[in-house]
């Protein structure tokens, strides 16, 4: 499974980016859970927000009221509205993916390269 995400880039705070990610490659099954998690330079991985088949959805406290995910099952892509950024923000931004419904992003099976986003005036 591929996983390619995009939409990231430098925006200053208070201004919206949507992130993209497509995931391909998938012969067999189905990938039932998605999501995105973040890593910001000299920090661990953090969990942003997944989604699964079923319409459940998780966000991280940091994201609530800020960030939207949504997910198109048929096309296997999954999107994150992110309003007011702020620069605490700033981190790559990974997609992941599963066969399983489950929501911890972090522990997901397939992970994709990152898309760059960054917040400063």
């Amino acid at each position: 499974v591929q996983l390619q995400a995009s939409g990231g880039g430098l925006v200053q705070p208070g201004a919206s980016l949507r992130l993209s990610c497509a995931a391909s490659g998938r012969s067999y099954g189905a990938l039932n859970a998605m999501g995105w998690y973040r890593q910001a330079p000299g920090k661990g991985r953090e969990m942003v927000a997944g989604i699964n088949n079923g319409g459940t959805k998780t966000t991280a406290a940091f994201g609530r009221g800020r960030f939207t995910i949504s997910r198109d099952s048929a096309k296997n892509t999954v999107d994150l509205q992110m309003n007011n950024l702020k620069p605490e923000d700033t981190a790559v931004y990974y997609c992941a993916a599963d066969e399983g419904y489950g929501l911890d992003v972090l522990v997901y099976k397939f992970r994709g390269q990152g898309t760059q986003v960054t917040v400063s005036s």
